[in-house]
């Protein structure tokens, strides 16, 4: 098991491309933690954003009547993919890991591979 500092330092050392990583809050769009990020990647911003992505979609869901959870997202940009990843074990409820990833640099499918492992070791 891993403490939320050595989870966040492992997703940016073992994660290929990695930028910044945040474990967020989304009942408050709190980041409880951050690592990497910097003046261009601001992940407190960040994090309170992509909370609202997480609720238009869990509500988009209910609308539907999808009784799926949500396992990630992803936003692709430019030069960035941003990957989210909800938190549903022990305590989870209500977190995510928030990814930012370098594009050139990064393998999308180890990526979320790296992530689901840190997710499945994280000590809340």
């Amino acid at each position: 098991m891993m403490r939320v500092e050595t989870s966040l330092k492992e997703a940016m050392t073992s994660i290929e491309g990695a930028l910044g990583v945040a474990l967020v809050d989304y009942t408050s769009g709190m980041a409880l933690g951050t690592l990497g990020g910097g003046k261009d990647l601001d992940l407190a911003v960040a994090a309170a954003g992509n909370t609202d992505v997480i609720r238009a979609k869990v509500r988009t869901m209910e609308m539907l009547d999808i009784k799926e959870g949500i396992e990630d997202m992803l936003i692709t940009l430019g030069s960035q993919y941003h990957l989210i990843r909800l938190l549903n074990g022990r305590g989870g409820n209500g977190l995510f890991l928030y990814l930012v990833l370098e594009k050139g640099k990064a393998n999308l499918a180890m990526a979320r591979h790296q992530l689901k492992r840190i997710e499945a070791n994280l000590e809340l």
